[in-house]
């Protein structure tokens, strides 16, 4: 096990230096106790450095990027950007220049949240999301613009090989918690992409007989993640799906301040990302409110997956305490600042 980490970490925009200047913070000072230490790497791309050079990042980022243990990552979005240029000018090329294809989206409930969700004390799940391909391909376009011919086609591109991995993947996730695995389609309506991914699910299903297997139809599974989210362990999805269905198990769940990800290249040829879901949030940027929660989840995973477990562990562990005695921001129903969630955690970890 190393003991020095080189952590690729972009804030990005919004409230994201906000929330990762706190993390940042936090994390080394667990790694400090824990033996090892974060070398960090600060890329200022996004927003702002596309209003000075029309571009997210430079040119080489992708390679800066490359030769490090792991990618941690802020927010992107501007209201006065398209998303077409933010999102698709940083986060999705890093995604898929690094082959990043499983997208790993937990929703667990803790203590102190608050949540309409009945018999909530039992939901603990995970999203496991095809990060590369399906829905959210290049292919396509717009053509005849401005006539009364003009039409969008928008291709979602399905394979055997995408299909197959991120599967598997679930499958191996699903034998580290409780042996379940729940796949999302919608092969009643479109019947060529989802019917393949229904057929390949099935082909992988029938290799892990060790494992219960079910498939729900996406409007079914959104009505059952509201009524009876506690019967699922690990849901596989479509890259639209799982981006649709973690918003909404996280939000049930009390916040997307508390929605973690990780963007996982699950062979170890280039560095994983880790980042949260709730986006940049300019409304409340600047305003010092903003919950750090769920860029310290994503930060816990990042420790995670380079084998720190106990210096993940006890991060979570000192986040659900903080959730159980009220120490929060204002979406969660506490009035903390940021500042004020950082220094609670510090007393809590001892740092």
């Amino acid at each position: 096990m190393k003991n020095t980490y080189h952590i690729g970490c972009v804030p990005g925009d919004g409230i994201g230096p906000e929330v990762v200047s706190i993390s940042q913070t936090i994390l080394d000072g667990v790694a400090a106790q824990e033996g090892f230490s974060l070398e960090w790497q600060i890329h200022n791309w996004g927003s702002d450095f596309y209003r000075r050079y029309g571009k997210m990042m430079p040119e080489d980022g992708l390679e800066q990027l490359s030769d490090t243990d792991a990618i941690f990552f802020g927010a992107v979005g501007d209201p006065d950007i398209s998303d077409i240029d933010t999102l698709w000018g940083l986060l999705i090329p890093i995604r898929r220049e690094f082959d990043q294809y499983v997208n790993i989206r937990p929703a667990k409930y803790v203590p102190g949240l608050r949540t309409p969700l009945q018999n909530a004390e039992h939901v603990d799940l995970v999203i496991v999301r095809e990060n590369s391909e399906g829905e959210y391909s290049e292919v396509g376009g717009r053509f005849a613009r401005g006539t009364q011919r003009e039409f969008a086609a928008q291709e979602a591109i399905f394979t055997r090989k995408g299909i197959e991995r991120v599967a598997k993947y679930a499958a191996e996730v699903a034998f580290s918690r409780n042996s379940k695995v729940t796949s999302v389609t919608k092969s009643n309506g479109i019947i060529h992409s989802m019917s393949f991914w229904d057929e390949v699910i099935g082909e992988v299903a029938s290799q892990y007989d060790e494992l219960a297997w079910r498939s729900v139809l996406v409007d079914a599974m959104a009505a059952e993640l509201i009524i009876s989210p506690q019967e699922h362990d690990v849901v596989l999805c479509t890259n639209l799906f799982g981006d649709i269905l973690s918003d909404l198990a996280s939000a049930t769940l009390g916040s997307l301040g508390i929605a973690a990800s990780a963007n996982i290249n699950p062979g170890g040829t280039a560095p994983s990302m880790f980042e949260p879901v709730h986006g940049s949030a300019p409304d409340i940027a600047g305003k010092g409110v903003a919950n750090p929660f769920a860029q310290l989840s994503s930060g816990a995973m990042m420790l995670d997956h380079l084998g720190q477990q106990n210096a993940a562990h006890r991060i979570n562990n000192a986040l659900d305490m903080l959730v159980e005695d009220g120490l929060v921001t204002q979406d969660l129903g506490g009035s903390l600042s940021s500042a004020e969630v950082r220094d609670a955690l510090q007393e809590k970890l001892q740092l």
